[in-house]
């Protein structure tokens, strides 16, 4: 059975090493020669855009999925005439504008923080009154890890961020003084058989996520469960999806989708009893899903610019190390370190040693 993946990161690299235990063979594509998953399977070196190269992958493989958001939704479209394609199509391009995202959860009953569409400059003002201040003017497209998007704290920024983003279609977001950021990643095969991994609870540096630490039995497990189900329901969906909330309170607030395998639940790799990254291709391939429960307590602290002391790291108790082989520079992901504990306060102890040898204070 052969597996093709668009997109050829670090992402498509974890969902290989899951899918060679259940003898699954993967093609990537991807425009980089140096993509890091290339080596554990074929790979077409191509844009996403290029139709005639997507095909060539289509036709090699049994399914398809993709690892990030930037695959074009209308490559996608056309791929389920070819060969079965998983997440749909319209999931892809939802996650890709946060205007329909954000519309999407207040048809669901969802509940988000204010919004509203910025289009041209003198839309500024009227989403001002409407969403308030202070808030983060986000491009509708193509943002992420902090990219696309700056905070506005008084009427006067508005203009200038207006600029600086490029003057592109936006939306006008509320900054949320939440109290947790937290992450449900959830799965859902073929025949619509569902499941939910324990919620995330994550802490960003910089616009890119630095640490998450899984949370068993969270009180707010179930409101986010019913949260992301409909999402699900409403795609008809197949494959792992993320949704990114805020606790602010005793309320929950999406924020946003990741139709894939999503950062906040590298963890389950050796904290769960099936990693996200097999339990992805099950789905998309019709197999049963495994458990999405926790072992015990765990936690995931990204490498980020630069790789520590390797040594060092593997020398704390209950860490594991996983390296992604890009070159180093600055605000890139280079791997992530998985910490798995028998006791919650075994795990506060060791992921303080863990964040010291990562260069953390």
């Amino acid at each position: 059975m052969i597996v093709g993946i668009l997109g050829g990161g670090q992402l498509a690299r974890m969902l290989a090493l899951a899918g060679y235990p259940l003898g699954l063979k993967f093609r990537f594509l991807d425009p980089s020669p140096e993509a890091c998953a290339g080596h554990l399977g074929g790979q077409v070196i191509a844009g996403f855009a290029d139709h005639a190269a997507v095909l060539r992958l289509a036709d090699a493989a049994h399914v398809v999925t993709f690892e990030f958001e930037n695959v074009p939704a209308q490559t996608l479209a056309f791929l389920p005439e070819r060969v079965p394609t998983y997440p749909p199509a319209e999931a892809l391009a939802v996650a890709q504008d946060r205007l329909r995202e954000k519309a999407l959860f207040r048809d669901l009953g969802i509940a988000t923080a204010r919004f509203a569409a910025v289009d041209n400059p003198n839309d500024l003002a009227s989403a001002l009154d409407r969403v308030g201040l202070p808030a983060i003017l986000k491009t509708r497209t193509l943002g992420y890890d902090g990219k696309g998007q700056v905070t506005l704290r008084a009427p006067s920024d508005a203009q200038p961020a207006w600029a600086r983003l490029g003057g592109v279609p936006c939306t006008l977001e509320e900054l949320v003084a939440f109290d947790r950021e937290l992450s449900i990643i959830a799965v859902r095969g073929r025949n619509g058989e569902t499941a939910f991994y324990p919620i995330a609870e994550n802490l960003h540096r910089h616009g890119i996520l630095h640490l998450s630490r899984c949370r068993p039995q969270d009180p707010m497990q179930a409101e986010a469960e019913d949260a992301v189900r409909r999402l699900l329901d409403a795609f008809g969906y197949v494959g792992v999806l993320a949704l990114e909330i805020f606790q602010v309170g005793g309320r929950l607030l999406a924020n946003e989708i990741a139709p894939r395998v999503h950062n906040t639940g590298h963890w389950t790799i050796e904290g769960a009893v099936t990693s996200q990254f097999e339990n992805h291709l099950r789905a998309i391939l019709g197999y049963p899903l495994g458990s999405t429960a926790a072992h015990g307590p765990a936690a995931m602290v990204n490498l980020v610019g630069q790789l520590p002391d390797l040594g060092r790291v593997l020398a704390v108790p209950g860490a594991h190390v996983h390296v992604y082989g890009k070159e180093p520079r600055p605000g890139r992901k280079l791997g992530h370190v998985t910490l798995c504990t028998a006791r919650e306060d075994e795990l506060d102890a060791l992921l303080d040693e863990v964040l010291r040898q990562v260069g953390e204070p």
